[in-house]
């Protein structure tokens, strides 16, 4: 029998991370499973479920004492960050800590989109987050997911989708035309579990996604499956780079100011997967990624219309 693999998650019950660690309990693949908390969370509500599962919590300040959170994660294998968008700095002296205590590989927390520096704000952040593990010379797998299904469902008449739809993600950027990649939120963990025990992906940035359709393509696909006319809420290329222009302003006032830094990370990304066109597995290996569908030609995530039809079944 093959020694499980140590696993350490910071994040775990945020969206992304809870899609992980059911990734990883559900796997073939043995995983020894340790939560990192914040000490000021390990008791809380969220984490005492963890623990009723058989999950091990663990105090680890990733700004605190260095010494502490090399103990906290020594014998760990790899070291998996979904840590809030707001906080990922932490993310260095966590790679230091790693590095020290002789972690086998780090995952930062990308899980998003791809795009090349100074398109979205947030990507060239990660990316920073990335030059700073590769001085470390710490063995690192980096991970998008493209878009989630979830965030791209429009809100239709008999309001059957309204549990999910978002409203300021009901738009169709300028024609509705540009091709983006769809992930199913509970099928990144199931993605994560396979790349993880990869020696292929050590050192590797990987591009793990379900399919491919555009704006206009998601709003037929819903027709189709509800009988019900979608409103095609389109919003222009000068519109999307006037409201990025617009957050960046504010920011330039007030570098603090949360509704700026939401307005400008979201704007930026819709710029990014609706008008250039970044969020495709093409442009995902033109950057240097693997795709998961060549690694895991046998793993099938679930499709649009799958989710689709789940959103109008009341799922």
């Amino acid at each position: 029998m093959s020694t499980a693999i140590k696993v350490g998650i910071v994040g775990a019950t945020g969206r992304t991370g809870s899609s992980i660690l059911n990734g990883l309990l559900a796997s073939e693949t043995g995983f020894d499973i340790t939560v990192l908390a914040r000490p000021t969370s390990v008791n809380n509500e969220a984490n005492n479920e963890l623990k009723s599962r058989g999950i091990r919590i663990v105090a680890a300040d990733l700004t605190g004492p260095k010494d502490d959170l090399v103990k906290a994660i020594t014998g760990i294998d790899v070291i998996i960050s979904c840590i809030v968008f707001s906080s990922l700095g932490d993310q260095v002296p966590l790679a230091e800590a790693a590095k020290q205590a002789g972690v086998k590989r780090f995952v930062p927390c990308n899980f998003s989109t791809p795009a090349p520096r100074g398109v979205m704000d947030i990507c060239d952040e990660k990316d920073d987050i990335l030059a700073a593990i590769q001085r470390l010379y710490l063995p690192y797998t980096l991970i998008d997911v493209g878009w989630w299904i979830d965030q791209s469902v429009p809100a239709i008449p008999s309001g059957r989708t309204d549990h999910v739809s978002v409203k300021v993600l009901d738009i169709i950027p300028g024609d509705g035309s540009v091709p983006m990649a769809y992930t199913n939120l509970p099928d990144v963990g199931t993605y994560v579990a396979k790349i993880i025990a990869d020696p292929r992906t050590l050192n590797k940035k990987v591009f793990a996604h379900t399919e491919t359709l555009s704006p206009i393509q998601i709003r037929g696909l819903l027709e189709e499956l509800s009988g019900e006319k979608v409103t095609r809420n389109y919003l222009s290329a000068d519109e999307i780079h006037k409201a990025i222009a617009s957050a960046r302003s504010a920011l330039e006032k007030n570098p603090r100011d949360p509704t700026a830094r939401f307005n400008l990370i979201l704007n930026q990304y819709i710029d990014s997967w609706g008008l250039r066109g970044d969020n495709t597995p093409e442009i995902a290996s033109y950057l240097g990624y693997l795709d998961f569908k060549e690694l895991y030609p046998d793993v099938k995530g679930k499709t649009v219309r799958a989710r689709l039809q789940e959103i109008l079944n009341g799922n």
